[in-house]
């Protein structure tokens, strides 16, 4: 009996943003937001993305989405090839493929209540009669640990957290089978942060669902995903077991991103990995590997040769000459 496909699968994945100048708008370059990825998402497994500001990880997911058009690459869902279906033809796939956003107050319309939000999806793709979408919609409030009879409240009228729990209420209206989660908690508290990461794991217990979890938090990324995928101008550069990323690092740049994680033993002493420099720009990346102006163990053979992702010894991907 053959295994399913994945839910997603992503290979050689590209997103270039063309640059326009001038009264004619000529084209004078391109933005490199996403230059090569490749990877896939099982059934109810948590991808992180993560990586500094300005890598690509956001585009990555809406790209996955269709919500952006792919420069290069293919995009499989449940092993079909999403990559150049027209919008009417991608309609059916956007009931399996959902987001939900990093700010949950810029994401919901002020001038529609909360039942209203959470139903659209509904309504829009025809599914149920007005009342068997109020039904539906009170039942997805209580799922995601909202009251029923808040229904009716307009956004401002919930916490930070509360409207999170109506942006993944509506996510999950029509049963789709991969969210992408966008920073989901990066703007809220960090008592409420944990409540809506502990909602994500039920739910994907419950429903059997799978995300692309995009992050710069890498105390959540640890709590949440199964798998780590980092992410340096637009290309991963290491992919690995949570716990063995987390464990023995082998980037250098993955070890410059968790030495900077806190601690918060006043009294522990910990080696420091201080990158140098500051991020190259998308627009014109070095030559060679991205991260070797800011690599402290970077040689002549990194600034000519692109590093392949290859498989390590312990089933880690790495793109790294020297490891």
């Amino acid at each position: 009996m053959s295994n399913p496909p994945p839910v997603i699968e992503v290979t050689d994945l590209k997103k270039h943003f063309p640059i326009r100048k001038g009264l004619l708008r000529r084209l004078v370059g391109h933005v490199h937001a996403v230059d090569g990825v490749s990877f896939s998402i099982g059934q109810a497994e948590t991808i992180a993305v993560v990586g500094e500001s300005g890598c690509g990880k956001s585009t990555v997911g809406r790209t996955i989405l269709r919500l952006i058009q792919p420069t290069a690459g293919t995009i499989k869902v449940n092993g079909t090839d999403i990559t150049t279906l027209s919008r009417h033809e991608m309609r059916p796939y956007r009931r399996q493929m959902q987001i939900v956003f990093q700010d949950p107050f810029a994401s919901l319309n002020p001038r529609m209540r909360a039942d209203d939000i959470v139903g659209e999806p509904l309504m829009v793709h025809g599914i149920a009669n007005k009342k068997e979408r109020a039904e539906q919609v009170a039942e997805l409030f209580v799922r995601v640990g909202l009251r029923p009879q808040q229904a009716r409240n307009f956004p401002h009228e919930f916490s930070g957290g509360q409207r999170q729990r109506i942006s993944i209420a509506r996510a999950l209206a029509l049963n789709p089978k991969f969210i992408v989660a966008d920073e989901p908690v990066s703007a809220l508290d960090v008592s409420i942060q944990a409540q809506v990461l502990n909602l994500m794991v039920r739910l994907q217990r419950s429903e059997g669902l799978s995300y692309l979890f995009i992050s710069h938090n890498l105390a959540v990324v640890e709590h949440i995903a199964h798998r780590v995928a980092v992410m340096y101008l637009g290309r991963i550069v290491e992919f690995a077991d949570t716990a063995d990323l987390f464990a023995n690092p082998q980037h250098p740049y993955t070890e410059a991103l968790l030495a900077a994680i806190p601690v918060p033993d006043p009294a522990m002493k910990r080696t420091r990995h201080i990158m140098q420099g500051d991020v190259p720009s998308p627009i014109n990346p070095p030559l060679g590997c991205h991260f070797h102006p800011r690599c402290p163990i970077a040689t002549e053979r990194c600034r000519v040769e692109v590093p392949l992702l290859k498989p390590g010894a312990d089933g880690r991907m790495v793109a790294c000459h020297l490891r």
